[in-house]
């Protein structure tokens, strides 16, 4: 079995944890992941709100932190591991989050929520790697020439997130239906082959990355036959002892039931995926009153939003559900238990050759 490669360092597993904000994968759960063999993702997204002052100047707090939690994460993991970043191109201070990931000489930024066009800007002449996260081969494409165009870049890595993945999706709604909803393994072969050629122009080498709906072992053997390189995987890594949300947010993941699984409309615009209580019910009803705005993302009207997000997300990370919002991914409700980083990697890896 091979691992990821990202520069000069590769992974012992192809397992990507995926990056989940806020707060949810932070230094305790990435430093983790990488030691045990994967590659650990420390998520930016308001990755601040534990500093006092993220109140008053969530910007400040949030570069500040980031400093922080990748030196944390690297004297877990060790100097020789691969350690990234996920970065939402929708916040409003992406470009400054982007060149502090790179001053901390982080290996790796897997960039989506929008198309990071001027990525590569940003990491020119330093080891980061970058790494687009698309939905779709057209997605893909327009990304690829893009950079080829404008940067003379190629893309070190292509994560593809697929239907079933947690969070914020890259789908129209339509498109999530049963009926609508596109394979991950399809738009997988679609995406390989068209990195087939691409490499083959350019004599690069770009691992393509599965994610959403990732579960177990049988499932990365799948993509990895596929073509892939490896799969990102996120929802389990929540149920693990070193997942840095609160045990509350741990166990309402243990506790969800299929049922429970719900397509939500996000202040951000995008539907996302998330585990349907009572904040949720709430806001369908009624608007939730906005008393400050932490100027996260590009694309929110404070005036006419039916929530703050970044609100939400630290009520649910700090363990307050009933005021929080609850991300996940697809298979939520077949996570049973809470279970240690190390169990969990050889969980996944038990049956691939």
């Amino acid at each position: 079995m091979k691992g990821i490669k990202v520069g000069n360092k590769e992974s012992k597993y192809p397992i990507i944890q995926g990056g989940m904000g806020v707060g949810v994968s932070l230094h305790k759960l990435a430093g983790n992941v990488s030691k045990e063999g994967g590659i650990g993702i420390i998520s930016t997204a308001d990755i601040g709100y534990k500093e006092e002052d993220f109140n008053q100047n969530p910007m400040n707090a949030n570069i500040r932190a980031i400093g922080k939690e990748i030196k944390k994460a690297r004297e877990i993991a060790g100097e020789d591991k691969i350690l990234g970043v996920n970065i939402m191109v929708a916040l409003k201070n992406y470009a400054e989050i982007v060149k502090e990931c790179v001053r901390n000489k982080i290996d790796l930024i897997i960039s989506g929520a929008g198309i990071p066009k001027d990525l590569p800007e940003y990491v020119r002449g330093t080891k980061t790697k970058i790494a687009p996260i698309v939905s779709s081969l057209r997605c893909c494409k327009l990304i690829v020439k893009h950079w080829m165009t404008k940067y003379n870049y190629i893309p070190d890595m292509i994560v593809i997130e697929g239907p079933e993945a947690g969070g914020h999706l890259g789908f129209k709604r339509e498109e999530l239906t049963e009926e609508n909803k596109p394979k991950l393994e399809d738009i997988t072969i679609e995406v390989v082959n068209y990195i087939k050629e691409i490499e083959s122009e350019t004599g690069s080498t770009i691992p393509v990355i599965s994610a959403g709906g990732v579960w177990d072992s049988k499932d990365i053997k799948k993509f990895l036959d596929l073509g892939a390189s490896g799969v990102q995987i996120a929802s389990r890594f929540v149920a693990t002892n070193e997942c840095d949300a609160d045990i509350k947010f741990k166990e309402a993941y243990v506790n969800a039931k299929k049922e429970d699984i719900k397509i939500i409309k996000s202040p951000v615009g995008m539907p996302g995926r998330a585990i349907y209580n009572k904040f949720i019910k709430n806001t369908e009803n009624e608007n939730s009153k906005i008393d400050k705005c932490y100027n996260c993302i590009k694309t929110c009207d404070v005036n006419n939003t039916p929530y703050c997000i970044t609100k939400a997300l630290i009520n649910a990370v700090k363990g307050d559900l009933d005021n929080g919002l609850i991300f996940c991914g697809s298979n939520v409700d077949k996570i049973k238990e809470i279970i240690s980083v190390h169990d969990l990697m050889n969980k996944l890896i038990s049956d691939i050759a």
